[in-house]
C-alpha cells in the first residue's frame, strides 16, 4: 500500500492556501499533512482550521520547537486539537536549531537533545492525565490537565544526530526527519528499530521525503526545486549544510553556499556540479516522472512526505498533489 502525506514548510505563511491545500490532500487520499512552524504563523492554530475543514486526514504538528512553549502549553494545544480534529492530531516535536531558539525564542541553545527529552517526557506524562512535573522550589500543588487524557496521542520527534535520536527511540511513535540522504535515512531506521526491539517496544513510523515540484517543463520544475534547496543551505544557518556534509555531499553544498552568497539578496542556485543535491532531497518534473522519484521513497520510509516548496503558484501546488496522490 502506498502511504503519502503532504509537508509544507515554515517560510510558507500563506494561510489560505495551506487550508486549500490540507483540503485538497484531504479528499486525495494522502495519510497526513504537516503544518511546519518558525517565526511566522502558528501551526497550532491553523491546524485548528484545518481541522474543522476536512473530516480523515491525520494532521501533523510538524514541528513545534521543544524551546517555544512549556510543557504545560503544549499538552493543553495538543489535547483540543485531539477534541477538535476527532483524535486526527500528531504532536511532532523537535529540537530545533540555535538560531530559531536564540535569535527568536531569546533562550540559550543548551543541551538541545535533554531539552528535547525532557519536554517530551513531561507532555507525555500531561497527555496520560499525570501531574505536572514541577522543577522550581515551591509548595504550589501540581496540577492535571483539564480535559480528558489523550494518552494514545501519537507523538513525532525530528531527529537526525546522535544524541536526539535516542530520544526519538526511547519516546517517540514516529521518526520525522529531514534532509537525510535516502540510504541513511533507512540505516537509522534500523538502529532506531534495534534499539526499540531491545526495550521491548514495537515498531516506529518513519516519515520522510523530498521536495516535490511537478511542472512538465522540467526547467521551470528544476528551478523551484533548487530555489528551496539554496534557501535551505544558504539562508537556515548551519545545521543543514552540516547535516549534508556528514553524508558526503560537503564539495556539493560548498558549490551551493559559493553560487549564493550570505549577503546576496536571494538565494536559488544549485549549479549543475551540484545536481547531487536536487537527485537526492527533491522530485521534479513531469507527472510520470515525479512518481516514479517518489516511488523510490518508499522503500526508505513508511510515509512519503510530498514537501511543497514555499510561494507556489496554487496551480502548481494542485498539479503537484494531484501527480504525487496515492
Amino acid at each position: 500500500m502506498i502511504r503519502r502525506g503532504v509537508a509544507l514548510t515554515p517560510m510558507e505563511t500563506r494561510r489560505d492556501v495551506i487550508v486549500r491545500a490540507a483540503q485538497l490532500a484531504d479528499d486525495l487520499g494522502y495519510e497526513v499533512f504537516s503544518v511546519a512552524e518558525g517565526w511566522g504563523l502558528s501551526a497550532t492554530v491553523v491546524l485548528a482550521e484545518i481541522a474543522v475543514r476536512t473530516t480523515r486526514i491525520s494532521l501533523v504538528a510538524g514541528i513545534l520547537s521543544a524551546w517555544g512553549r512549556s510543557p504545560a502549553t503544549i499538552a493543553m494545544s495538543a489535547a483540543t486539537l485531539h477534541q477538535v480534529s476527532g483524535g486526527r492530531f500528531v504532536l511532532g516535536l523537535g529540537a530545533s536549531t540555535r538560531q530559531l531558539v536564540e535569535g527568536w525564542h531569546d533562550v540559550e541553545f543548551a543541551n538541545p537533545a535533554g531539552r528535547l527529552r525532557e519536554v517530551t517526557g513531561a507532555v507525555r506524562a500531561l497527555l496520560a492525565g499525570e501531574r505536572a512535573p514541577l522543577r522550581a522550589e515551591s509548595d504550589a500543588r501540581p496540577l492535571r490537565l483539564g480535559l480528558p487524557p489523550a494518552a494514545d496521542l501519537p507523538i513525532w520527534i525530528a531527529a537526525t544526530g546522535e544524541r536526539t535520536l535516542p530520544v526519538a527511540a526511547d519516546l517517540a511513535d514516529g521518526w520525522y526527519p529531514i534532509y537525510l540522504r535516502r540510504d541513511r535515512c533507512r540505516e537509522l531506521a534500523d538502529e532506531i528499530g534495534r534499539l526499540r526491539a531491545a526495550a521491548g517496544v514495537g515498531a516506529i513510523t518513519v516519515a520522510a521525503g523530498p521536495f516535490t515540484v511537478v511542472d512538465r517543463d522540467t526547467d521551470a520544475a528544476r528551478a523551484v526545486a533548487a530555489a528551496c534547496t539554496a534557501q535551505y543551505l544558504a539562508r537556515m544557518g548551519d545545521i543543514y549544510p552540516r547535516l549534508i556534509t556528514a553524508q558526503g555531499l560537503g564539495a556539493e553544498v560548498g558549490i551551493v553556499r559559493a553560487a549564493n552568497p550570505a549577503r546576496g539578496r536571494d538565494a536559488g542556485l544549485v549549479p549543475p556540479a551540484a545536481q547531487a543535491l536536487l537527485d537526492e532531497f527533491t522530485a521534479y518534473g513531469d507527472p510520470e516522472s515525479v512518481q516514479q522519484q517518489l516511488e523510490r521513497w518508499a522503500e526508505a520510509v513508511d510515509i512519503t512526505m510530498v514537501g511543497i516548496p514555499p510561494g507556489l503558484p496554487w496551480e502548481r501546488i494542485e498539479a503537484t498533489l494531484h501527480a504525487a496522490a496515492p
